[in-house]
């Protein structure tokens, strides 16, 4: 057992040598890996509490006043602003890269949807990086609206039933699906609306659409008997 113990020692003291040996030949490289570590910790704090943080809340700021013309459906003052105040589009142009003009992208292509300006919506939803699956889901049904409206119904589909399976809530989804039914129509696919409309049927009982998809249903049956 004496012996043993001796071994494990030495084996320790061996060891401890080693490391000793190597702390000593890799000093400087230890030092410098160290500062390394120390310059990218302060980088990061110095980005996040020096600049991105405080340019996040001056967006914010900035962005309020849009926020309120936006809510009063005065959606062209939301856009562009005026003296004294930003609108979405300044907010886009002067804060990139931060929470508020993600957001502002968001707004501005409600207002130029409102407005007609359907290639700026379509640009500014698909540019917006949805952070809950409500708004994803919305501006994906939002877009189909815009291509809806430019008569590009294959699209218009194929955006619907994007946001219909983005989120499975009883707010976007029916609607969503119920959109892509009245596109699938326009394009003269009747299977592909009976499916939107039987899905609203089977599982949003509880929608507001859930009480017109009977007759679509019908409609689209009668379409397909007589082709």
């Amino acid at each position: 057992m004496k012996e043993q113990n001796e071994e494990k020692n030495i084996e320790v003291l061996d060891f401890l040598g080693r490391a000793e040996a190597f702390l000593d030949k890799n000093k400087k490289n230890i030092i410098i890996a160290a500062a390394a570590v120390v310059v990218v910790a302060l980088g990061i704090w110095a980005y996040f509490g020096l600049y991105a943080n405080p340019r996040q809340q001056q967006a914010a700021e900035e962005m309020f006043a849009a926020e309120q013309w936006y809510a009063e459906g005065d959606y062209e003052k939301a856009l562009e602003g005026n003296d004294q105040f930003s609108g979405f589009l300044q907010v886009i142009d002067q804060y990139g890269g931060t929470k508020s003009a993600n957001l502002a992208k968001y707004y501005a292509g409600i207002c130029e949807l409102n407005l007609g300006k359907y290639d700026e919506a379509i640009d500014h939803l698909k540019a917006y990086k949805g952070r809950d699956t409500f708004t994803g889901a919305e501006a994906a049904m939002l877009l189909g609206d815009a291509y809806a409206e430019k008569e590009d119904f294959a699209e218009a589909a194929s955006w619907y039933e994007k946001s219909a399976h983005m989120s499975d809530n009883f707010v976007t989804a029916p609607s969503s699906l119920f959109k892509a039914g009245i596109a699938y129509i326009a394009l003269d696919k009747m299977s592909d609306a009976q499916r939107c409309f039987n899905t609203i049927k089977d599982k949003y009982n509880e929608s507001p659409e859930w009480s017109e998809v009977d007759k679509y249903i019908a409609y689209t049956q009668n379409k397909k008997n007589n082709q």
